[in-house]
């Protein structure tokens, strides 16, 4: 119910500001679980993804946005995000893990492949997590580029700028092999993220995005 309320509140203001094109939002499962593998621009992308699917869309998130700025966490908390300590030994099977029981409780789960916001806009190479996700649990994955939120809020920003954003929506990719397989677990990455960058149109890095502490 918070969720809904949300969305019905910040929805019309957002797309008054940001106007908002999206394509393809009918590839998106009505039913049952699946994984919005998406491009990382801005930290923006996890919040006018969930706004233009009538479903809702769990991401994880750092421990940090639930205890820093007020606002940043009771729209955290009101969105269901998943938060995760990142400075934990365990920290990305956690992750995994938590994503395994959103999919297997048939709902929509969102994941950023690279594993950051890109510095630089291209696209960075895939971690093999969204792969054991999809060999783990048998949900289909569909793949997402998010288009100016880069623009609107860059890296390093606190105010984002006025400005568009595009948000393309590719079908549903299904695929076979075993989760525990670490050439499996490659080759699926590398067909989504070819499918992201199709849709992105953004220039492939080839190699994997450098750390970022801020995620």
């Amino acid at each position: 119910m918070l969720y809904r309320l949300t969305k019905i509140v910040s929805a019309p203001f957002l797309h008054l500001l940001w106007p908002t094109t999206v394509t393809g939002a009918e590839h998106v499962p009505a039913s049952g679980p699946a994984i919005l593998a998406s491009n990382h621009l801005s930290v923006l992308d996890s919040t006018f993804l969930p706004l233009v699917l009538p479903r809702q869309v769990r991401f994880v998130a750092k421990a940090e946005y639930f205890t820093g700025n007020p606002v940043t966490a009771a729209w955290m908390r009101a969105t269901g995000q998943i938060s995760i300590d990142r400075q934990s030994p365990t920290a990305a099977q956690d992750m995994l893990d938590a994503a395994a029981r959103v999919l297997r409780g048939g709902e929509l789960f969102g994941i950023y492949p690279e594993g950051t916001r890109s510095p630089d806009g291209r696209l960075y190479r895939g971690k093999v997590g969204v792969a054991w996700l999809a060999l783990e649990t048998g949900a289909p994955v569909v793949p997402v580029g998010m288009i100016g939120t880069d623009k609107v809020l860059p890296i390093g920003a606190s105010v984002p700028k006025l400005g568009r954003i595009g948000i393309r929506i590719g079908k549903p990719l299904t695929f076979t092999g075993s989760a525990a397989s670490a050439r499996d677990r490659r080759r699926v990455t590398d067909e989504i993220m070819t499918a992201v960058q199709e849709l992105s149109g953004q220039e492939y890095a080839g190699g994997y995005a450098p750390s970022r502490s801020a995620g």
